[in-house]
């Protein structure tokens, strides 16, 4: 009777759990939109303008305006060169460590990407500030150090440890009986990765590449220090940008509350919100149209 109670209690407290997460996402949604809320409904705001212009004047005397559109171009430009540098290095680091490197390789590797992995933001955008911008001035000839490529470099490195680490446990999760098959029938070990092992863990690699994309996509301090912060539509990976967080980040302080200027800064969150949901969505469907293969 004892084990039978226990046992339901145990199941509710996890239904609890699972339930909690779905609770928290909805009440910083609502908490945002309520925030936001108020100038959507403000007759001098227009949404199109928000989201189709370039120009933020937020504390112009004569004509404030509130445009995102060159933060969005700057997110996605640095998000995007960020995964073009992360995601072959994390998938080649994380297929290496889980089938190629020895024990005690590897036990080291991971204690390297788990230190990589706990360095602060802030300290990554000290790195992107002092180091990496004399690098790129010095190497590409760029007038200013602080840019798309210097954030681009910056975000892989942070979203690297999180795309190998869930990467390595993916390619663990493949049964071993895979691995046996395939060598059983004469793979090589390149074959077995390649024919074998990446399609199994299609699913867990696409998860690490996202946590890495969303881990882009949220950051906020390394950015606002290696970017340059300047609203502009990027035509080159040498110009500076300012990205949506790094925006929210170096305004909301300085916004009095209650203001247009305050109220569209969480709606800049919304957005953030609303393009991270995309993101997942799309990769659900992905990952349901392979399933259906």
């Amino acid at each position: 009777m004892w084990a039978v109670a226990g046992e339901r209690g145990l199941e509710a407290l996890i239904y609890l759990c699972g339930i909690s997460a779905i609770v928290f996402v909805l009440g910083i949604f609502f908490f945002v939109f309520k925030e936001a809320f108020p100038v959507l409904v403000h007759g001098k705001f227009s949404l199109s303008q928000f989201l189709f212009s370039e120009q933020w004047y937020p504390t112009s005397e004569i004509n404030k305006r509130y445009g995102v559109l060159a933060m969005i171009a700057g997110t996605f430009s640095v998000t995007a060169l960020a995964m073009l540098l992360a995601v072959p290095f994390g998938l080649g680091a994380a297929i290496y460590i889980s089938e190629f490197c020895g024990p005690k390789l590897k036990e080291t590797l991971k204690i390297v990407i788990e230190l990589l992995a706990a360095i602060p933001s802030v300290v990554w955008g000290f790195v992107g500030l002092t180091v990496m911008s004399r690098l790129i001035v010095q190497y590409t000839g760029a007038p200013v150090g602080v840019n798309i490529l210097n954030g681009g470099i910056i975000l892989a490195l942070m979203s690297v440890p999180i795309i190998v680490s869930i990467g390595e446990d993916a390619l663990k999760a493949v049964p071993d009986s895979y691995r046996e098959a395939g060598v059983a029938l004469g793979a090589t070990r390149w074959q077995l990765v390649w024919r074998v092992l990446l399609p199994a863990a299609k699913n867990g690699l696409l998860a690490a590449v996202l946590l890495g994309v969303g881990r882009a996509v949220g950051e906020t301090m390394a950015v606002l220090m290696a970017t340059g912060h300047a609203i502009h539509i990027p035509h080159s990976i040498l110009d500076s940008v300012r990205t949506l967080t790094a925006n929210i980040a170096a305004e909301l302080g300085e916004a009095p509350e209650g203001s247009d200027h305050y109220r569209v800064l969480f709606l800049t969150g919304v957005l953030l919100f609303t393009i991270t949901f995309v993101v997942n969505l799309a990769a659900d469907f992905f990952v349901r149209g392979i399933r259906r293969k």
